[in-house]
């Protein structure tokens, strides 16, 4: 599977107060993951961020040239991407976009399926699977063996009723 240069980060859902800040919801673990970025894309053009801070799970930030509110409202909407190249994730973490159309195989090898969704629900990460059947699988070392990132495979345990 061939991995993106540019990532989904986040959308831009405000502005926030009247010096040009916006309000960005991040689509990762968390909004301190996203101020690790001195730089965002959006409409395919960097942005630098010249400062950001996290405020009620949001990330908010102030943009190079984005001077007041009426700069800033024309972001309102906009997905903010990184650059993969800028991120440095722990070792055993991944992009949620690198696995999506990955085999997903059972422990014997057996294909099930294709990871075709990561839903985010109250109870944690839940893989969604289409094959002969849909499969929905907590994302949980229990019935989640195996992310093998590179060779776009992912190993599960299944159990009767998944």
């Amino acid at each position: 599977m061939e991995k993106r240069q540019y990532l989904e980060a986040g959308e831009i859902v405000n502005t926030h107060g009247i010096r040009g800040e916006v309000q960005i919801v991040p689509w990762a673990d968390d909004a301190a993951f996203l101020r690790k970025f001195k730089t965002f894309y959006i409409d395919n053009k960097p942005v630098r961020v010249e400062r950001s801070i996290v405020h009620k799970k949001r990330l908010v930030a102030k943009f190079e040239g984005v001077e007041d509110i009426n700069a800033a409202m024309p972001l309102k909407g906009k997905v903010v991407f990184i650059d993969r190249a800028d991120a440095k994730l722990p070792k055993g973490r991944f992009f949620i976009q690198d696995i999506l159309g990955a085999k997903v195989v059972n422990e014997a090898g057996d294909i099930i399926g294709e990871l075709t969704d990561v839903m985010d629900l109250p109870g944690g990460q839940v893989y969604q699977i289409q094959g002969e059947t849909e499969h929905l699988i907590p994302a949980v070392p229990e019935f989640i063996l195996n992310v093998d990132v590179d060779g776009g495979v992912i190993t599960v345990r299944l159990i009767e009723g998944m």
